[in-house]
């Protein structure tokens, strides 16, 4: 095999790797927002209460706090809506759990969308000030109207005004996303809360489901959005940069800010974002949670009461809804141009190809009810479709592989002069129809496919939980385990996965096949690399895949073999099948233009036979 050929098989490796581990952040800018205030005159909100109806809903929620039915407790609570089952702490009014009845963790429990150690903190704490370091950990009175959970305590302030803070938990059908309205009402003198931040609503300490471990790579990892205005007035995503000591803020004025997963979010999305809300996010870790990410909303000091709703999108990462906050028409909140779809996860360059694949796999889906079965058979489809492609490539292996004994030769006759050896072989890849990189380029061209298939099976929403061969493998989104060690191995930790090695053979046996014949001298050691090398480091970047990932790659690594095998034995039966077809070189010539030929051909024949008797005359006499 040509150096050149090499060099593009390594370069798409490398390619390969890389875009493995920056697939969710391909087209993400990665600077925290810097919005101006220029831009603050182009934000929209939603259309909220008037200022009358507000402070009617205020009084309604105080009325209703402050009623007989209240409960004064400090025992959690449960409470239901058609998509969660929420467990309530009146300690802090604030959640405990909240587990989505739709979806299921790998035990076959629902999900919990709060993921918190023994001694963790609840989500949705109040904290005085944006001071982090100390909760409100009051036990609240309670009651619940309806699809409203109200919570209440009442405050002495440092003057000794009093005032009553009201924590409203407000849910509606079908939707995942709810509202949380913190009401600071005082009497008549009170002054408000009038330092630099009133107070600060945090979710916290991390996003479900639960995980043992986090390497934040390309298979699992917890990432914190902001969705700002830039310098041009326009909305774009960013993800945050931790400092050194973990922790982000920013007072930039902000659609939303979300802590995402790979399959599940939490967005938080103020009512009214002319407020100049501080935005704060903190990654730490615990003794029972390896990472933790915690998002923080800080109210800006106010000096009068004040009545203030966040919304918070808690559920999957789906478009269908988090695309429904577009139009007012579309969700019960009747919010409307929220950009909520764009705290989804990022797709690749290749993202139009990856909706065509998701098509056809949910298509042969609905045909074999089995995830596992319609990767596999999408993977067939594939390669048929690309068999063109993937013929000339294997064929140009092959043909290169059948010159490599005429190579040596012309490598040892021409040693000491390089420009006629690479004149000799250029002509010997001419006489033979072949090109150095005739087995590259195709595979440049199945590239698009490769990127799209690995961002679809690396986090396809609906392959969660999805079961291809039980007692082996459950759960095509996660790795699959046969046997769980008492230790560490080095770079793979304490479970063994069988696909990686499977894939890894695999992979080896379609290089050897790919290599039979092309195992010249000078490329001994390159080729080695490629054929073990290559394999083993893919072993360790692949060993946490998905299995769908791992069953796809290894899918296509088995027609790879058989395809080489068949086109190795189509040309050790057809050696001449190297040739150029005759219908390549020679040019067509014109029925009258062949006539004409023939005869000048007759002629000249007819003139050398002449010649030959007139000379054997001449010898006679």
């Amino acid at each position: 095999m040509e150096k050149k050929t090499v060099l593009a098989i390594i370069l798409i490796t490398l390619v390969l790797t890389v875009s493995m581990v920056l697939q969710g952040t391909m087209f993400t800018n990665n600077t925290a927002a810097t919005a101006t205030a220029e831009t603050e005159q182009t934000q929209s909100t939603p259309v909220s209460e008037t200022d009358a109806s507000k402070q009617d809903a205020v009084i309604e929620r105080k009325a209703i706090a402050s009623s007989s039915s209240a409960v004064k407790s400090v025992e959690k609570f449960s409470y239901e809506t058609d998509l969660y089952e929420i467990t309530f702490d009146p300690v802090g009014a604030s959640i405990y759990s909240m587990k989505m009845r739709e979806h299921a963790d790998a035990d076959g429990d629902h999900v919990d969308l709060i993921f918190k150690g023994e001694n963790g903190h609840n989500a949705f704490l109040m904290y005085w000030g944006d001071d982090f370091a100390n909760p409100i950990l009051d036990a609240f009175s309670y009651t619940i109207d309806g699809k409203k959970v109200i919570f209440s305590n009442d405050y002495t302030g440092a003057s000794g005004e009093k005032f009553t803070v009201i924590k409203t938990f407000e849910f509606k059908d079908g939707e995942y996303l709810f509202a949380v309205t913190v009401d600071i009402v005082g009497d008549e003198t009170f002054k408000g809360l009038s330092t630099d931040y009133a107070y600060t609503l945090a979710f916290e300490p991390q996003v479900g489901p639960s995980f043992t471990q986090m390497k934040n790579n390309a298979y699992d990892y917890r990432r914190v959005y902001i969705d700002a205005y830039n310098n041009k007035g326009k909305l774009k995503r960013s993800t945050i940069k931790y400092s050194s000591a973990g922790d982000f803020y920013t007072t930039a004025h902000l659609k939303w800010m979300s802590l995402t997963g790979k399959y599940f979010t939490i967005v938080a999305y103020p009512q009214d974002n002319t407020i100049a809300y501080k935005y704060s996010a903190v990654r730490s870790s615990t003794s029972d949670v390896v990472q933790t990410d915690s998002l923080y909303v800080s109210r800006p000091g106010t000096a009068s009461s004040t009545s203030d709703t966040i919304y918070f999108y808690a559920g999957p990462q789906l478009k269908k809804y988090l695309g429904s906050y577009y139009s007012g028409m579309d969700n019960a909140w009747k919010l409307s141009n929220t950009n909520l779809d764009q705290a989804m996860e990022g797709g690749s360059m290749f993202g139009w190809l990856e909706n065509i694949l998701k098509w056809a796999l949910t298509l042969l889906y609905k045909i074999v009810p089995n995830y596992g079965i319609g990767i596999i058979l999408l993977t067939i489809i594939i390669k048929i479709l690309l068999w063109p492609l993937s013929k000339k490539s294997a064929s140009s292996t092959a043909k290169m592989g059948a010159l490599q004994p005429k190579m040596q030769e012309l490598q040892a006759k021409y040693k000491d002069n390089p420009q006629k050896l690479n004149q000799e072989t250029a002509a010997l890849y001419k006489e033979a129809g072949v090109s150095p990189l005739g087995g590259c380029l195709p595979m440049l061209l199945q590239f698009p496919i490769l990127i799209a298939m690995y961002g679809l099976l690396n986090k396809h929403f609906e392959l969660r939980g999805a079961m291809f061969i039980p007692g082996w493998i459950p759960d095509l989104s996660v790795p699959e385990t046969i046997a769980t060690l008492g230790f560490n191995l080095p770079l793979l930790g304490n479970e063994i996965h069988l696909l990686p090695i499977l894939y890894t053979v695999s992979m080896i046996f379609s290089m050897k096949i790919t290599q039979t014949q092309s195992s010249g001298a000078q490329n001994g050691g390159m080729m080695k690399f490629m054929t073990y090398g290559m394999p083993i480091l893919f072993f360790f970047i692949l060993y946490s895949a998905p299995s769908g990932l791992l069953l796809y790659w290894s899918a296509q690594n088995a027609l790879s073999m058989i395809q080489q095998f068949y086109t190795n034995r189509k040309l050790k039966k057809n050696p001449n099948s190297m040739e150029k077809p005759k219908a390549q070189t020679e040019e067509k010539v014109p029925e009258a233009v062949r006539k004409y030929q023939e005869k000048l051909k007759r002629l000249e024949e007819e003139k050398a036979r002449l010649a030959k008797e007139q000379a054997k005359g001449k010898k006679k006499k």
